[in-house]
């Protein structure tokens, strides 16, 4: 499958499935799955196109996975199912879905034949002006048995006129028991404190916090914030830390963890709750001014541009060090 994720519906989405399942066909053809990354959106869509597409759907609430159907979607080659997406060659920030790709759909979407076709269009935020444009003429010439479903993390980044012809459907929307059941099952060593440790770093997403907890810089974090301490307050050893930081965490996982720890510092500026509870950020966050450290976070931004353009990324720490030092 073109999503690299286990189609299956989380406890959570499970009054949407059976709303989607009880009213097919009579669903209109364009559906929208909206919600914070780490919601399950995407397995939710794997799930739901599979059912549509199964030939033994109607003998069970979900598809069989050993029909025709189901064997060619496991192979990636069902041929009435076909995934857009930003091009593999540049999946970097703000990618965006070519027009091309919309504009080729026609014939697929103009066939006709046996059976359900699918169309499955993520991210939608990634839909230029023209691309939507194109779109949108899909939209309101669906051809028969045409189901498009379109995935986002902020739908109101969609454009108005696409969002007014699609169904909206929340898949974000988690009690605080749910969330707990599922960390409970899939995170059995965990306790309430590192439960909800989790939750406030993963924007209070389950299969997030449940990703987070096998992280490399989660139990990190302390050993970060003394150096960080060493850095301002004794004005020492940039260039030690910098290198030790730099070999002990890739600078995307270092990047997060320094993120985090930052916009805490803000928090406590702000009289905010931090999201790091574990972690005293007071001491560090006296160092600096309001000011100062929205100018750290914004620097911190830019010099992350430049790592495509080749910049080294142990240059990015190098300089990060220095400037924390507050000289």
């Amino acid at each position: 499958m073109p999503l690299d994720v286990e189609a299956q519906v989380y406890p959570w989405q499970q009054s949407i499935w059976d709303s989607l399942t009880q009213r097919f066909p009579k669903l209109g053809h364009g559906l929208l799955f909206y919600g914070k990354k780490g919601c399950g959106k995407e397995a939710f869509a794997q799930q739901f196109l599979a059912w549509v597409l199964c030939q033994n759907r109607h003998a069970m609430n979900k598809p069989c996975g050993e029909c025709g159907s189901c064997l060619w979607l496991k192979a990636d080659t069902h041929p009435n199912y076909v995934h857009i997406s930003t091009d593999d060659d540049n999946k970097k920030q703000n990618a965006k879905i070519k027009i091309e790709k919309i504009r080729d759909l026609q014939p697929f979407v103009q066939q006709t034949g046996d059976g359900w076709r699918v169309i499955l269009i993520e991210p939608a935020e990634a839909l230029n002006i023209a691309s939507s444009n194109a779109l949108l003429k899909t939209l309101e010439e669906p051809g028969e048995n045409i189901l498009i479903i379109l995935l986002a993390d902020h739908y109101l980044k969609l454009p108005a006129t696409i969002r007014s012809r699609l169904q909206h459907f929340a898949m974000d929307r988690i009690t605080e028991q749910q969330a707990s059941v599922y960390l409970s099952e899939h995170l059995p060593e965990s306790g309430q404190t590192q439960q909800n440790l989790l939750m406030n770093l993963s924007n209070q997403m389950p299969l997030q916090a449940v990703e987070l907890a096998q992280s490399a810089w989660l139990p990190l974090r302390q050993d970060f914030v003394q150096d960080w301490k060493k850095l301002v307050i004794d004005k020492n050893m940039p260039m030690q830390i910098a290198t030790k930081w730099n070999k002990a965490l890739s600078f995307t996982d270092f990047s997060r963890m320094f993120e985090y720890l930052l916009s805490d510092l803000i928090c406590v500026k702000l009289n905010q709750n931090v999201k790091n509870i574990d972690i005293s950020c007071e001491e560090l966050a006296e160092q600096y001014s309001l000011e100062q450290l929205f100018n750290i976070y914004q620097d911190f931004q830019q010099s992350k541009q430049f790592l495509a353009q080749n910049v080294q990324a142990n240059l990015v720490v190098d300089e990060l060090c220095i400037k924390l030092m507050n000289l």
